[in-house]
């Protein structure tokens, strides 16, 4: 959970911090500007009182032989100039790397569509791919799949403020939301150890939120105290129906809230953080699959523990139920179980990524297995083969999350063709055509890792959500991004309403966000 580099991130914070501390002693007026008197090696090493008498030493004799030490004191700024320089220099080299990366995005886009006046009329880029499904070699471009960057339109299409309606409330940041599958009803869960079921009636103004006149449940995971870190609100799930909500939380206990906010049931057997959990279609049983390496399955009417599976060498990551008997787990250990409610081996055993395991999710027939890894692979999976059926690897780096698309046989979009959605540490969403594991296309509109993506229930757009700040919302046909919304922290997770026309988006800075999106 903990994005990458947010060590580097925290320590630099606290190096910066103990400066300014060292430097800000109240009982001095003048303020050294650029806080040269102390090495970063002395911030590392030393406390604030030593660092303190350091800069007090150092302005005595800067007061008492000015003229004197003048060609040492621009030495020791030189010194602490070059230290500078050198971060400096290193970030702009990162910074040039990535600006000459857009260049040439910007160059390949100028070059296609020279080749291609006539890109806008052009069918879904997929049926493009076939057509040309001859060596993408002979004729250039053509039969690629398409690079879709996003350098120009991103500004046109900004979501007005006043289609957002911004929910504040918790006091950490919020790590899941999910609208229930019947009603008006979002929950977030966060690590204030809180979850959060919020009405978002239709007539609700942007305006009315900020004054708190919305109708908000808190569902406390502690008794006294909040943001205890050992009870962070790890994940959650509505049943069916939409009359319960299941949270996992970091203490390893599950629980099943009402509508109205009441803690219904307890469910308390794991010895670590709960990771994922989900609801079966029925709604008679809960899986959740925990930190400590074990899946259990729950019998919700008598509140017990059903079953539970010790299959996975290391820590599960996700699950995801087949039907209302079985259900795939995911693992750091790179293996994939898929298990059976009464069965005590898994019924299937998927190996063959190499590396841990983030996500399994089933198409909507139940009869593919999708599963993405930090390996930079996404692979699918069938019931009837032990070895994966397509090895998708177009992805540069980790791919944090994966979705089905809700289209083709036995969804309520048959004529559309089933795609998967893989969202990576690459800053790129793509598609992929699973019935020939090619890509179809690269949506690159983001600029930090994606965490994120959700299909609209009619399956014509996709929203993603990035440490970048940003939702981006790609129509599939025009394979552009329509709409964007940028916010004011790194988003972990992107959901759309049953009706298709709001999006929510759980931030690190503590906030939901409600888009209205009536395309």
């Amino acid at each position: 959970m903990v994005p990458p580099g947010a060590l580097i991130t925290f320590v630099q914070k606290g190096i910066h911090f103990l400066e300014m501390e060292a430097n800000l002693n109240n009982s001095d007026a003048d303020v050294d500007e650029d806080f040269s008197f102390l090495q970063p090696l002395d911030l590392i090493t030393k406390d604030v009182y030593e660092l303190r008498q350091m800069i007090k030493d150092k302005k005595k004799n800067l007061h008492k032989d000015r003229d004197k030490d003048k060609d040492k004191d621009k030495e020791f700024e030189r010194e602490h100039e070059r230290e500078s320089a050198r971060v400096r220099e290193k970030d702009r080299h990162e910074r040039e790397k990535e600006s000459e990366k857009d260049r040439e995005r910007i160059e390949k886009e100028k070059e296609r569509e020279k080749q291609h006046e006539d890109i806008a009329d052009r069918e879904m880029v997929a049926d493009q791919a076939d057509q040309n499904n001859d060596k993408h070699e002979e004729n250039g471009n053509s039969g690629e799949p398409m690079e879709v960057s996003t350098t120009s339109t991103s500004q046109t299409c900004e979501i007005p403020s006043s289609d957002v309606m911004i929910l504040e409330g918790h006091t950490s940041e919020v790590c899941a939301c999910a609208w229930s599958p019947t009603g008006s009803l979002l929950a977030s869960g966060s690590g204030d150890s809180t979850a959060r079921i919020w009405t978002i009636a239709d007539g609700t103004s942007r305006s009315s939120v900020q004054n708190s006149h919305l109708n908000v449940l808190v569902l406390k995971h502690v008794k006294g105290r909040t943001n205890e870190k050992s009870k962070d609100v790890t994940t959650l799930d509505w049943n069916g129906e939409g009359t319960l909500l299941a949270t996992g939380s970091y203490d390893g206990q599950a629980r099943i809230w009402n509508t109205s906010g009441e803690l219904k049931t307890t469910l308390s057997k794991h010895k670590g953080p709960i990771f994922s959990l989900k609801w079966n279609k029925k709604g008679d049983f809960l899986v959740t699959g925990s930190c400590d390496k074990t899946a259990i399955v729950w019998d919700v009417k008598t509140e017990e523990w059903r079953q539970q599976f010790e299959f996975h060498s290391g820590p599960i990551l996700d699950v995801d139920w087949r039907n209302n008997l079985s259900f795939a787990t995911s693992s750091t250990d790179n293996m994939i179980y898929v298990c059976k409610v009464g069965d005590t081996r898994p019924v299937k055993t998927f190996a063959g990524h190499q590396g841990e395991v983030n996500c399994v999710k089933w198409d909507p027939t139940g009869s593919l297995l999708a599963s993405c890894s930090d390996d930079i692979s996404a692979k699918i999976w069938s019931m009837k083969q032990d070895k994966y059926v397509h090895d998708l690897r177009e992805h540069s780096k980790e791919i944090y999350t994966i979705r089905w698309s809700p289209t083709g046989p036995g969804t309520n979009n048959p004529n559309q063709q089933l795609v998967l959605a893989s969202a990576s540490f690459d800053s790129t969403v793509k598609l992929w055509d699973v019935e020939h594991g090619k890509l179809i296309c690269s949506l690159n509109g983001h600029g930090d890792p994606v965490y994120s993506v959700a299909f609209s229930p009619n399956g014509e757009y996709l929203a993603s959500g990035s440490l970048d700040r940003c939702i981006n919302i790609w129509s599939l046909k025009e394979v552009k991004i329509v709409k964007t919304y940028t916010g004011n922290g790194g988003i972990f997770e992107v959901c759309w309403n049953k009706e298709g026309d709001k999006i929510a988006a759980c931030f690190a800075n503590n906030t939901v966000c409600v888009l209205d999106l009536r395309m």
